[in-house]
């Protein structure tokens, strides 16, 4: 790897986390899906469980990161039983590799996984477009959508880049949440988390973030005057380059398995 790349990945997984108003509103779905959400009792596995998933997903344990299980217990303030028992969830989800003696190991992204992901979430995103706007839901819509660009922009200008992912997300789980197919919504959360992860990944690297944000107006503008045909090509030239350009970016940095 040249200088200049181990520099870019060394600035990438050592930046401070910003904490503004976008991030404390705009949570990933790692939040959205941990035990205390529900309502229900949290056990110190699960706790350990969905602050170690969290930690994959918005990617302070990047890919490849290694850490050794007592250094862990130590760090989230428990004994290593929990700790163990919610590895053994992360390994069988595919996020972690557990090393004997070694702790756990963050697995790499697949760039075979992500495109076979991004192929199926744009078809089913474009087909939530379609819905939403046949069934007149686009309406009540608009307004999350205006504010998750709105977010977006205030982001790029503060350089807050976590807090754009997350406002990123806000739009794409609009489209979903809103377009009354809770079988198509399930279909999509099922691939969420390697997309939110492949994201987070390269959110300082990339250089697009104001056409990025343009190509969402137009979608968003395209729904607001019921355009279906204009809302769907605009989607779908977002989708294709914008995973053209995080892919790439993983390659380029090795921050993913072929």
């Amino acid at each position: 790897m040249s200088k200049e790349k181990a520099r870019a990945v060394s600035f990438l997984f050592h930046m401070p986390e910003r904490r503004g108003s976008s991030r404390r509103r705009l949570r990933g779905r790692a939040a959205l899906r941990s035990p205390s959400a529900t309502g229900t009792r949290e056990t110190l596995v699960d706790r350990a469980y969905r602050e170690i998933r969290r930690r994959i997903l918005d990617n302070e344990y990047p890919p490849s990161h290694q850490v050794l299980e007592h250094e862990l217990a130590a760090n989230l303030g428990m004994s290593r039983t929990p700790v163990r028992e919610a590895l053994i969830r992360l390994k069988n989800e595919k996020f972690i590799q557990i090393i004997p003696r070694h702790g756990m190991r963050v697995v790499p992204l697949s760039l075979d996984e992500l495109r076979n992901i991004y192929e199926v979430l744009t078809a089913l995103e474009l087909m939530a477009i379609e819905r939403l706007i046949r069934t007149g839901a686009h309406l009540h819509a608009l307004s999350a959508l205006d504010e998750s660009i709105t977010e977006m922009e205030w982001s790029v200008r503060q350089r807050d880049t976590d807090g754009r992912v997350h406002a990123i997300e806000l739009f794409h789980r609009t489209l979903i949440d809103r377009c009354g197919n809770a079988r198509l919504a399930s279909m999509a959360y099922m691939m969420w988390d390697q997309g939110h992860r492949a994201r987070m990944a390269t959110s300082r690297l990339r250089i697009d973030l104001e056409e990025s944000n343009q190509e969402y107006r137009a979608v968003a503008n395209a729904i607001r005057c019921g355009d279906i045909p204009g809302a769907i090509a605009h989607h779908r030239a977002h989708r294709e380059r914008t995973s053209r350009v995080i892919i790439g970016l993983l390659e380029q940095y090795r921050l993913a398995t072929g």
